[in-house]
């Protein structure tokens, strides 16, 4: 028998272990299906294109997104820390993945870019002391939480977003791609079916404590295209409001 619940930490690590072993691809024991993932390079993956997400570069190249730091969650094979650094922001980049993290840091070295990689959970202690952040930026981490890891993911905002800050993202559309089932069944099939899929009207309720700038359908890109854009993603922006004097 166990009585050693005295936490939201402890309740979170309970949730995340009603999940089937290898669905929980949000925890540090999930690094080995993502290395399995990233082992070969040559697959057919949309998004091991070495480009920036289209949403993203159209922010920077506005000048709504302006240099400053950022921090980059789930980076994969860095293609969007890439950019960023490319363009003048500080980049710390974080993912479960040591192959993932292994082909990024080749991309930098071979671009010439100074970007700090970490390798760790993010709701773990690899982003402790660090922030604030000028803008945080998510291409496809968000929608492979369990419905329990949004409280530690807005709490993570909370903790190291700049007042003033932007927070951008991607994730699955409902109706494009991803698992549409009700919250609650996923806990009793143990298993998040690759990705949840998100409405417009979701993703405004869950991050309604920020002023939404732009949320939109990805815009599909070409293989001539500098840009990565598939149209069953959403793309969003939205900004920290800054406290009244």
């Amino acid at each position: 028998m166990t009585r050693d619940i005295r936490t939201v930490d402890d309740v979170m690590t309970m949730l995340d272990g009603l999940f089937s072993d290898g669905a929980d691809r949000w925890t540090e024991e999930g690094a080995a299906w993502w290395d399995g993932f990233y082992a070969d390079r040559s697959k057919p993956v949309p998004f091991f294109v070495p480009k920036p997400d289209e949403g993203l570069a159209a922010h920077v190249e506005r000048g709504v997104l302006k240099p400053g730091r950022v921090l980059e969650l789930g980076c994969g094979p860095g293609r969007n820390a890439l950019y960023l650094a490319g363009h003048g922001f500080e980049v710390d980049a974080v993912d479960l993945s040591p192959a993932a993290l292994d082909w990024a840091r080749e991309r930098a070295r071979e671009a010439g870019a100074e970007i700090r990689f970490h390798h760790g959970d993010i709701f773990g202690p690899v982003l402790a002391g660090k922030g604030p952040y000028d803008l945080i930026y998510d291409s496809g981490c968000f929608h492979h939480l369990p419905p329990h890891r949004r409280i530690s993911y807005l709490a993570l905002l909370e903790r190291l977003l700049a007042p003033g800050g932007h927070f951008a993202f991607t994730s699955f559309a409902a109706g494009g791609m991803g698992c549409e089932l009700p919250d609650a069944d996923l806990y009793r099939d143990r298993s998040l079916h690759g990705g949840l899929a998100y409405t417009a009207e979701s993703l405004r309720a869950i991050f309604g404590a920020y002023e939404e700038i732009e949320l939109r359908r990805m815009r599909s890109q070409s293989a001539e295209s500098p840009y990565f854009g598939e149209d069953f993603l959403w793309t969003g922006l939205f900004r920290r409001p800054t406290p009244a004097s």
